[in-house]
């Protein structure tokens, strides 16, 4: 999967989970589906409309009420629902929050190698110094990621390192995601 695909999909909280959910089973009707995501119907609704319109998911044309629609993943959709659970099975419970947040998996894919500042935003050529800045803080302030400084540089700069939960994520990722 190319980086550009992975960014998109990651732009809504709750794309990943409900591929994830997908993946394992659950079925792709939205009550099962927000049961097992906890997420809100409207959050919901957003991230499955979403997901429609990447391709990764289709109203399945032959069950159903119409009040009551069926969802199943598309080829693209099944070959991203397994990167989805695969990040999930890798996270605690407590991870979630961080893991929904738009840049997080983006930028600790990015940092399957220790890296510069500059380096990461080269690879995610969307995001902006504000939120690389924020999504890297809220990922050290988890323990995520560390900042070290080159002092041998002129001038001296921050080397970000995955470590922890966001080094093993990290691993998983790296074999699965392709940069431009």
């Amino acid at each position: 999967m190319y980086i550009e695909l992975f960014v998109n999909i990651t732009s809504r909280a709750w794309a990943l989970p409900i591929l994830s959910n997908m993946h394992a089973g659950i079925a792709g009707r939205q009550a099962p589906l927000l049961v097992a995501t906890g997420a809100s119907r409207t959050a919901f609704a957003q991230s499955m409309d979403h997901l429609i319109k990447m391709g990764l998911v289709e109203r399945n044309p032959g069950y159903g009420h119409p009040l009551r629609p069926e969802f199943r993943l598309t080829l693209l959709g099944t070959a991203a629902a397994a990167i989805a659970n695969k990040i999930q099975n890798v996270s605690a419970d407590e991870d979630q929050d961080l893991l929904r947040r738009s840049w997080t998996l983006p930028v600790l894919t990015s940092l399957h190698s220790s890296s510069h500042f500059n380096d990461i935003k080269r690879k995610l050529p969307r995001i902006t110094d504000r939120a690389l800045s924020q999504s890297l803080k809220s990922m050290e302030v988890r323990s995520w990621v560390r900042r070290s400084v080159d002092e041998t540089a002129r001038p001296p700069k921050s080397i970000y390192e995955a470590v922890n939960t966001g080094a093993v994520i990290s691993k998983v990722m790296a074999p699965e995601i392709r940069f431009l």
